[in-house]
């Protein structure tokens, strides 16, 4: 059974809790989400919507995972009886959902990757479109999203310490270098300056009550970090008890916010040094597959290097992101089933390759998967989660944190955001979710 592995130390549980939040919805949801008028009335909602309500939520996952020992699948079944089996269910369908068309952006972000490294940039936004609608439909995404998946099937298949903490513990390091000194060399833009300002630095009260920028503050804190689709849960059910979740909670939750801030630092430059400001407001992937590539054209080879270097950042993060998607429906199959990890990680790849064929050759398609699954369906996992540690199971909640040497007035103080923030935080999110999701597809 999954149980049986475990993690060599902490600090590789961290990464790869780090890694499974860290992903190409920082690199592109955060500067889109930011563009759209909030400026750091955004940056500030979206800080105290992540540590108000995503982060309790996010230790009651690692609690339901360490606690019961059990996969996503089992877990709630096991900590409150089979009254709860659905919410199981829920993490496997939501986690292979977003797995699905998740692996169909890798894909692009590859194709994108290997023609900077071997053709070149595209030279204005006319021929910028021009690639993008070859990559992101046909063949090539096809094609693309199958190579994804099998990479991430055989870091899954090399085992919790062989492959998931092995890739976390090179990969994030990298990743933290490579955002750095891209961040550092954007400071040398022309319209360095301008982009903070602009995007980030902008300050104006009135945004803090506009809907569309509380909206974006929520929808981006809570698909950053994960939390509702049972990663994290998969992952701490390799924890032993002497690791402080609220603390380890903390440092995912600082690693994930830091990489968004690194990747806005990047392009936000960018965008505004080469006049990009409707591309990256116009559509999310705007910023990171029309924006980036046209504006870094005009720069070179030096311009060509940063896109390489970019994209291979982004593929890195999408990686240690689809890795732990991976884990849900996997341990799940292994506990379910008795099955190896090695025959559930190929299983469970291929299943998702053809689930997400209609994303690939579909762009709308893509849309709406990302809204139901990737939106409703993952804000729904959060606020069962706040119901189910905060009010059925809350003596579980508390003692194992107990047991792990958290401070009974911090544990108040979760239970306590839990109990009675969370939950109409997350379902007002919900509710805005759904809504937002009719209204597309009626068309008002």
């Amino acid at each position: 059974m999954a149980v049986r592995e475990h993690w060599r130390s902490g600090v590789g549980f961290v990464l790869a809790a780090a890694g499974s939040a860290v992903g190409l919805g920082n690199l592109w949801g955060f500067a889109y989400r930011s563009s759209q008028g909030g400026g750091a009335a955004f940056l500030l909602l979206y800080v105290v919507i992540v540590l108000v309500v995503c982060l309790p939520v996010l230790v009651a996952e690692m609690v339901l995972g360490r606690s019961t020992g059990q996969s996503p699948l089992m877990a709630p079944v096991q900590a409150a009886g089979s009254t709860w089996r659905p919410m199981g269910w829920l993490f496997v369908v939501a986690s292979c959902g977003i797995l699905a068309f998740y692996a169909v952006l890798m894909g692009w972000t590859a194709h994108t990757l290997f023609h900077a490294l071997f053709v070149g940039l595209p030279a204005d936004m006319a021929a910028a479109e021009s690639f993008f609608a070859s990559v992101s439909r046909g063949n090539s995404a096809v094609l693309g999203q199958g190579i994804s998946l099998v990479l991430t099937a055989a870091v899954v298949a090399a085992g919790v310490q062989g492959g998931i903490e092995r890739l976390s513990r090179w990969a994030l390091p990298l990743l933290f270098l490579l955002l750095i000194g891209l961040a550092i060399w954007a400071t040398t833009l022309p319209g360095a300056v301008g982009g903070y300002q602009t995007f980030l630095l902008s300050w104006d009260p009135a945004q803090l009550v506009n809907p569309t920028t509380i909206r974006n503050a929520f929808t981006q804190a809570f698909f950053s970090i994960g939390a509702g689709i049972g990663c994290i849960l998969a992952y701490a059910a390799y924890l032993d008890r002497s690791n402080r979740l609220p603390q380890e909670a903390i440092a995912v939750v600082g690693l994930d916010t830091a990489v968004g801030l690194l990747a806005g630092m990047i392009t936000f430059p960018v965008v505004v040094s080469f006049g990009l400001q409707e591309t990256i407001s116009a559509s999310t992937v705007g910023a990171l597959f029309l924006a980036i590539p046209t504006g870094l054209a005009s720069l070179g080879e030096t311009g060509r290097l940063v896109a390489v270097l970019f994209f291979s950042l982004a593929y890195l993060a999408a990686i240690t992101s689809s890795v732990s998607l991976l884990e849900v429906p996997v341990a799940s199959l292994m506990d379910r089933l008795g099955c190896s990890r090695r025959r559930a990680a190929w299983l469970m790849a291929l299943l998702i390759f053809v689930v997400g064929l209609p994303a690939a050759v579909s762009i709308p398609v893509l849309e709406v998967m990302d809204s139901v699954f990737g939106g409703v369906l993952l804000i729904l996992g959060g606020f069962l989660l706040a119901l189910l540690l905060g009010w059925v199971v809350p003596k579980r909640f508390r003692d194992d944190l107990q047991e792990s040497g958290t401070s009974r007035r911090l544990i108040r103080l979760m239970l306590f955001f839990l109990r009675w923030v969370s939950p109409p935080v997350v379902a007002f999110g919900l509710i805005v979710s759904v809504v937002d999701l009719l209204q597309t597809w009626t068309g008002t």
